[in-house]
């Protein structure tokens, strides 16, 4: 579990850095939108000086400062309107942008021309804006006013930290997905070498015991013995064949699945506690999936002993088989002490338990086994403190289907 929490705080601490980052962009960018903005007003008002002095000056005279003022205004959008409001220049002011050419080219939309009532439309909506015109005085003539709005280069400028943030967090998005699937592939290698060298190890003195149990069968005086000896013998082969068949796609062959419960609850009584009681619900007596016998045995006695240790010894388990169009459904309930809420959401990954001993990975394989081999779902469908919790196992009923 603490690895589990361990990861749920580094993550926390990278996503504050983001924000940190984030927020540090945001602010910067206004800073310099700001400047930016300030410095196009002074230009506005130098080109509105230069128009002022041109119209302004008689006779001969130096036109030369005036006209570089105003020609090297080629980026800031403006109006020259005079006192009833009459347009009388435009600068900068285009047809479309890049992505409507775009568009243009594909026929989507029709360009737009710079007449008069385009020109209007900007003129209202900058007055709508509440960009504040710059006046001009005219000797001989009515005042004239300048109206403009923020350059393209601003407005790009604006919308630049939102364009970071969304490039950093794809990034982030892309490097998770990417690291996740690595580790996954990895953790699933380890299982596989873990449980096919568990099912190796077990084989060797496997085999020296089946013989030792030939030769014992001919003494007399030990039947029972013999027989009790030759049941361990079997449940050793059937864990070794569960262990050998993770980490290879198992074969499911078409089973009724009610005597499959049956025969798991029947093994389990012998070996768990008498005052565990056991009741099984079923709607039919015949339901047939396909599944993998061995591997399923083993979900079921894994959530069983679970149950068995979470009510001390004592309590009742019981297992509901039910059915819809796609699929079965097994939700296996006991009434002991419920799972902890600080492991409930961890409850099917490896090495989260709450036991004093064990590794916690039944659940993990549990999982492993419906959802990867059998196509299903496992999941904790309701668990309460003190009251007893509740797993719940859908089963595909084809093969080429998948749980909902």
């Amino acid at each position: 579990m603490d690895i589990y929490s361990k990861k749920q705080k580094w993550k926390f601490t990278l996503l504050g850095f983001a924000i940190i980052i984030g927020v540090s962009s945001i602010f910067i960018t206004n800073g310099l939108v700001k400047e930016l903005k300030l410095e196009e007003h002074k230009k506005i008002e130098l080109w509105a000086e230069a128009t002022k002095h041109l119209v302004n000056m008689t006779g001969e005279g130096d036109y030369s400062l005036a006209f570089k003022v105003i020609s090297e205004n080629n980026n800031i959008p403006l109006i020259q309107v005079d006192g009833d409001d009459n347009i009388l220049e435009n600068r900068n002011f285009q047809k479309f942008s890049k992505l409507d050419s775009l568009f243009l080219s594909l026929g989507i939309i029709s360009p737009q021309k710079i007449d008069n009532t385009f020109l209007r439309n900007e003129l209202n909506e900058i007055k709508e804006n509440g960009y504040k015109p710059i006046e001009i005085n005219i000797i001989g003539a009515k005042q004239q006013w300048i109206y403009y709005k923020d350059s393209a280069l601003l407005n790009r400028l604006r919308y630049y930290p939102i364009y970071q943030l969304g490039f950093i967090g794809l990034f982030m998005f892309i490097a998770y997905f990417i690291f996740s699937a690595s580790r996954k592939s990895e953790q699933n290698k380890v299982w596989a070498g873990m449980a096919k060298e568990t099912a190796h190890q077990i084989a060797t003195p496997l085999s020296s015991l089946m013989a030792w149990v030939e030769l014992l069968k001919d003494k007399e005086g030990i039947e029972s013995m013999v027989f009790e000896m030759g049941k361990d013998i079997k449940r050793l082969e059937t864990i070794t064949d569960r262990f050998s068949k993770i980490g290879s796609k198992p074969t499911l062959e078409e089973k009724n699945i009610v005597e499959l419960v049956t025969d798991t609850i029947t093994y389990l009584k012998s070996r768990l506690p008498e005052k565990i009681q056991f009741n099984i619900l079923q709607e039919k007596s015949i339901i047939m999936i396909p599944v993998s016998t061995v591997l399923l045995n083993w979900v079921i006695e894994n959530i069983c002993k679970n149950a068995a240790d979470a009510m001390k010894g004592k309590g009742e388990i019981t297992i509901s088989i039910t059915e819809d169009i796609s699929k079965v459904i097994l939700n296996i309930t006991d009434n002991g002490e419920g799972i902890d809420r600080s492991i409930l959401k961890n409850i099917f990954k490896p090495g989260v338990t709450s036991k004093k001993r064990g590794w916690g990975l039944g659940l993990s394989l549990s999982k492993r086994i419906v959802e990867e081999y059998h196509k299903g779902r496992i999941f904790v469908m309701k668990s309460e403190k003190g009251v007893g919790a509740t797993f719940c196992i859908h089963l595909p009923k084809k093969l080429n289907s998948t749980a909902s």
